[in-house]
């Protein structure tokens, strides 16, 4: 059944994906954002400010409300007050919001707080949730982990395309041990798809792979998708990892049990990172690039020199 379903964002990475996936299965989808960007083809555009939306959502429906780009209260309180009549409401969260100091796997059950390498992101996030439960009660909230695959514009696999593209040795944190949790955009939309269809009891999910994989496997993963095996270099713990690598010190796992009831089927990570490079090839100047190649030429190498 073809639906209207407002997409806040909708010009950069996750909510672009989800705008155009939706758009894609037919349904009509509205994006919420302030016109700076190229909009994607098939969607229909509301320009406006979500903090000064004046009349701009007055005299609409929406079937569903996916909203992807708030990131504190006052964006979930400012939409909920601009928004005349909706069904559904989903939040894209973060696993941000959980405190590194519990036991793992997180659950969704798990108090929420502080998180001392999110910081305020995580914080935030956590008082977004809260806002909008507070007025809506049967909204959904998703916390997905690293999100990967087409149109990610971080500096994170293309860091890695980009090394091996150059035949670049790979600097590699430690003994490259750390676990990290991926989750396709695909898969994504393929949750927010199920929770519109089913509306399950459960309002909050954990989403993600089954399993973590551990940063060296991973670097080996983009370096195949290249074509390329990486010579790696280690590098001791005394050195800031995020100067050179691309994510934070900090391993975690999400259970996502709960998620694994209302979709079965999931992109693998190989596949996921296939598609990552396709696009990162013909998008190179969408990529947000971080200094991490320079802090590695005057500082790694120079050391090992």
């Amino acid at each position: 059944m073809r639906v209207d379903i407002l997409v806040t964002g909708g010009t950069v990475f996750a909510s672009r994906y989800i705008a155009e996936y939706f758009s894609e299965n037919e349904h009509n989808v509205f994006v919420l954002n302030r016109g700076s960007r190229p909009q994607s083809f098939g969607v229909i555009p509301i320009i406006a400010d979500r903090h000064q939306l004046g009349d701009s959502l007055r005299g609409r429906h929406f079937d569903a409300v996916i909203d992807v780009t708030a990131y504190n209260a006052e964006d979930v309180n400012d939409l909920l007050d601009g928004l005349e009549s909706f069904d559904n409401y989903i939040l894209i969260s973060s696993s941000a919001v959980y405190p590194e100091t519990l036991p793992q796997p997180f659950r969704e059950t798990d108090k929420c707080g502080e998180n001392r390498y999110w910081g305020r992101y995580g914080t935030d996030k956590s008082a977004a949730e809260k806002a909008l439960f507070s007025r809506v009660p049967d909204a959904y909230a998703l916390r997905p982990p690293y999100l990967c695959g087409p149109m990610n514009n971080l500096h994170r696999e293309a860091f890695v395309f980009e090394c091996a593209e150059q035949n670049r040795e790979f600097y590699l944190p430690k003994c490259g041990e750390m676990k990290l949790q991926f989750f396709h955009i695909g898969n994504l939309c393929s949750v927010i798809e199920a929770i519109l269809q089913k509306l399950p009891d459960q309002h909050i999910f954990n989403v993600g792979y089954d399993t973590a994989v551990s940063i060296k496997e991973w670097i080996e993963l983009c370096y195949h998708i290249v074509g390329k095996a990486p010579r790696f270099e280690y590098v001791s713990e005394v050195i800031p990892q995020r100067s050179y690598f691309p994510f934070y010190d900090y391993e975690y796992v999400l259970d996502v049990s709960a998620m694994n009831t209302i979709i079965s089927e999931l992109t693998p990570l190989e596949e996921s990172l296939r598609q990552s490079y396709e696009w990162f090839r013909n998008n190179r100047s969408s990529i947000v690039r971080k200094p991490l190649m320079e802090f590695i030429d005057n500082e790694l190498r120079k050391e090992k020199l």
